[in-house]
């Protein structure tokens, strides 16, 4: 996942809510401006902002390991 991803996620979560630009960035205290660079993936957000608006929007963080498609070959 990289920031467009995560741009993407926001703004698509935002409206699945009937939450505005406006809305969201009085309901977080994050600039509009802000969330609009975070929405088109040309911010880096700290993991403060993040969560925010994860807590806003009503969603959650988690971590898991990196699938890795990497076929092991033969044991020598």
């Amino acid at each position: 996942m990289n920031l467009v991803d995560i741009g993407t996620y926001i703004r698509e979560r935002r409206r699945v809510l009937g939450i505005t630009l406006k809305d969201l960035a009085e309901l977080s205290g994050i600039g509009i401006n802000t969330l609009n660079k975070i929405e088109l993936g040309q911010a880096n957000p700290t993991f403060r902002i993040l969560m925010e608006l994860f807590d806003v929007l009503g969603l959650e963080m988690s971590l898991s390991p990196k699938r890795t498609d990497v076929m092991k070959g033969p044991e020598s």
